[in-house]
């Protein structure tokens, strides 16, 4: 007898993005502690590129996860594919908790990283494929707000293990990282599977099931359980014409997608609001915060990050996905060109600020403040718009057939750009100092020129009309607009003519004008 399976969908979703959790714990892992005298003097006081290839280890691990995470979510499903992830933490976590030195500690991360390759790719995914179209964002948030809640949470245990004494200090504060991974794989067994992927592998009476307890109670014959029913599978049989392997990728109208789905996790990262994540300890103490009162403030704009993508979730499906990503790009732009053109008149400091020669640059009193509050600022737009909708697109854009390779793609961009940033972040604070604040802003001026070019708009529509959208013939991206969707007009033409799953089944439904027609 298999373990009892829960269909809300919002417990699913906590489930389900503990591997978002996971991400953050491991941001935070290094965050809070590479500051730390415990750490400085046991690492040989790291700098530059040696503190680069630290804190982009995990981004390269996760490079390889994205790579494999599609095929093997395509062959076993999406929650094995959580499941096989959730080996990699454990492994990588027990070997940067037993570290002796700089090498060990670099295999501990990429270990890590493939985990967490594979989980931020395939939870947008089996989120994004149990969610009603008009609370798919809102599910997708959570995925966000969990890897917030990873990074504030190990951010303070990070803080409180800097009073314990030695090595033991951050032993200690990464061998916590076990916790959410346990529970994780505690809770994969009560989760159903994705009702798509059982369509796509031909199981489609527990497809049918699912989908019918997951959106209506039960009721298979639910004109919303039907008609999104017929969307599955009569776009899943025109995929099935598709061209085989890579092709498929970028045929009729797919380039588009994938460039949007690969593009839009590169300018998240490429926004900058990393800096902020990774190395926020660094920026205040440029600002002139040392000891606790850095560590501290460093965890308020973590705790500003949860509090507003909070805010997000009760909105995200009412404004459009074009709207948050265009406006937040250009007002993150703002915030990095305030930041570098405060710090550009700040005073140099050989050696470094406090001893580390990470930190040359620094200010005090009214630019001091100015460079905190724009900091924060910019985590705040961050968290009210990139942050999540990214995510939330990536996770839109693909057909069935590539959904989980493409999400796949659309992580390797995500992880690409963060690993190039998480290696030359430390080096460029030393070479270029504040001028790479400038560079930010302009890369967020960028991605908001792209934004609006070739993104349509995603929000309230299912995701096989999301497909009509980048289809050749599809509308220019700056035209469309949100809702408008035609599965509400198929569940309003399949409650009006009684249709059930089982004249799908028979096909006696056809197609004209993409409604749904009376049955012969």
């Amino acid at each position: 007898m298999g373990f009892p399976q829960i269909y809300n969908t919002y417990f699913v979703a906590f489930i389900a993005t503990v591997g978002g959790m996971l991400f953050g714990f491991d941001i935070s892992s290094m965050s809070a502690i590479i500051g730390t005298n415990q750490y400085l003097i046991y690492f040989n006081y790291p700098t530059g590129l040696q503190q680069g290839a630290i804190g982009s280890a995990l981004a390269a691990g996760s490079v390889l996860g994205s790579i494999i995470a599609g095929p093997i979510s395509n062959r076993f499903g999406r929650k094995p594919s959580l499941f096989f992830a959730c080996l990699w933490w454990l492994a990588g976590t027990a070997v940067q908790t037993a570290t002796n030195g700089f090498g060990m500690l670099i295999a501990g991360r990429i270990l890590n990283g493939v985990c967490v390759g594979i989980t931020s790719s395939q939870v947008p995914v089996y989120l994004a494929e149990i969610a009603k179209k008009d609370k798919r964002g809102s599910l997708i948030v959570i995925q966000q707000l969990a890897i917030e809640w990873g990074i504030l949470i190990m951010f303070f245990i990070g803080y409180g293990c800097s009073f314990i004494e030695g090595p033991a200090s951050f032993r200690t504060a990464w061998g916590i990282q076990f916790v959410p991974c346990v529970l994780l794989l505690l809770g994969l067994p009560f989760i159903p599977e994705s009702p798509r992927w059982l369509a796509k592998v031909d199981r489609g009476d527990e497809a049918v099931q699912i989908l019918a307890k997951i959106q209506a109670g039960g009721n298979i014959n639910d004109p919303l359980v039907v008609a999104e029913w017929e969307e599955i599978t009569t776009i899943l049989a025109l995929e099935r014409t598709a061209l085989p392997g890579w092709r498929k990728f970028v045929y009729n109208g797919m380039w588009k997608r994938t460039l949007a789905g690969f593009t839009v996790q590169m300018w998240q990262q490429n926004s900058g609001a990393n800096v902020m994540t990774y190395y926020v300890v660094y920026i205040f103490a440029m600002a002139g915060l040392t000891g606790n009162i850095n560590l501290i403030s460093s965890g308020v704009q973590y705790a500003l990050f949860i509090v507003f993508t909070t805010v997000m979730f009760f909105y995200v499906d009412r404004t459009g996905r074009r709207t948050l990503l265009i406006y937040g790009a250009l007002g993150m732009a703002i915030c990095h060109f305030v930041v570098g053109g405060v710090l550009s008149a700040g005073e140099y400091v050989p050696g470094g600020v406090g001893g580390n020669p990470n930190v040359l640059i620094q200010v005090t009193g009214s630019k001091s403040a100015a460079v905190i509050a724009f900091c924060y600022l910019l985590i705040i737009i961050y968290a009210l718009t990139l942050a999540p909708v990214a995510w939330i697109y990536a996770a839109e854009v693909w057909s069935l057939e590539t959904r989980a390779a493409g999400m796949g793609i659309s992580a390797l961009g995500n992880w690409l750009f963060n690993f190039a940033l998480g290696l030359y972040i430390p080096p460029g604070f030393i070479n270029i100092t504040w001028r790479m604040f400038i560079i930010f802003g302009v890369m967020c001026v960028l991605g908001a020129i792209q934004f609006y070019f070739t993104y349509p708009e995603t929000c309230q529509k299912s995701l096989e009309e999301i497909e009509e959208m980048f289809a050749p013939g599809g509308p220019p991206a700056w035209k469309t607009k949100v809702g408008h969707s035609k599965l509400d007009r198929l569940v309003e033409e399949v409650r009006q003519k009684n249709y059930t799953v089982h004249d799908i089944k028979l096909g006696s439904i056809g197609h004209e004008n993409n409604v749904l027609q009376e049955k012969v």
